[in-house]
Formats: C-alpha cells, sequence, structure tokens
C-alpha cells in the first residue's frame, strides 16, 4: 500500500468518524427540541479541529511503524490525486450552491452551516473513496 493510499484511509476514516460524532453530539442536545435551536457553533469547530489533529497524528503514527517507507508521489499518485479531488469537489460545488440558496430564502443559520459540513465531509468521504478504488481496483479502469 503506497503513502497516498494510507493518507486516503486516514482521511476516510477521521472524517466518517468526526461527522458521526459531531451529528451525535447535535442531536444528543436537541433534546427534543428543534434542532436549528441547539447550540452547535462550538461542537462544529472543536469536530473540526480534532479531526485535523487526528488526521495529523494518524499519518505521523504511520510514518512511525514504518519509517522506510517512500513518501515519493509517481505519476500514478499524482494522478489518482488529481481524479480523486476532482472527483470530491463535486460535493463543495454542491454545499456552495445550496447555502447561498438557503441564505437567499432566509434559512435559518444552524441549517446553512450544517449543509456546508455535511457537504465538506462527503467531498472528503467521496474523493477519498475514488482514491481508494483507484489504488485497489485499477487506475487504468478510469
Amino acid at each position: 500500500m503506497t503513502h497516498e493510499e494510507k493518507r486516503a484511509w486516514i482521511m476516510l476514516v477521521v472524517t466518517v468518524v468526526a461527522y458521526c460524532a459531531y451529528a451525535v453530539v447535535i442531536v444528543g442536545r436537541a433534546d427534543g427540541h428543534p434542532l436549528s435551536e441547539v447550540a452547535y457553533t462550538g461542537v462544529l469547530l472543536w469536530t473540526v479541529g480534532g479531526a485535523i489533529v487526528a488526521a495529523i497524528v494518524a499519518e505521523i503514527g504511520i510514518g512511525m511503524v514504518r519509517p522506510g517507507a517512500s513518501r515519493e508521489k509517481d505519476v500514478r499518485d499524482k494522478e489518482i490525486g488529481r481524479r480523486g479531488e476532482h472527483i470530491g469537489q463535486s460535493f463543495v460545488v454542491i454545499g456552495a450552491v445550496a447555502a447561498m440558496l438557503m441564505a437567499m430564502a432566509g434559512w435559518d443559520r444552524f441549517w446553512i452551516a450544517n449543509v456546508i459540513y455535511l457537504c465538506f465531509a462527503l467531498s472528503s468521504v467521496l474523493g477519498s473513496l475514488a482514491k481508494i478504488i483507484a489504488y485497489r481496483g485499477g487506475f487504468q479502469q478510469w
């Protein structure tokens, strides 16, 4: 498994765990009240920050387990990375358009922030999955 494939796995796992943790905390805080009344800002910031730290720590841990592993990217790694990012970026655009439309319609900030966070998470998951599939299934099939 190449270093870039390991990075994709780390990003996939960290993103799913972080977003699920965020959703569980927010739903738990609702306690029968509307979700838009839940204090979400701190949880969102801590979840995103924690995910960034977790990804960095996981990558350092992987580097410590295999210190001699090559971190050089070959042409295949670069192309898989580029295509994976392009595939994942579709959800960033979807999230931006959705947030813009929600803001124009006067939706609550809770929903706007959460659709943006959801689309960032989906972008990361989709991009990571595309990279993993390319590494596992063969890049030539694209």
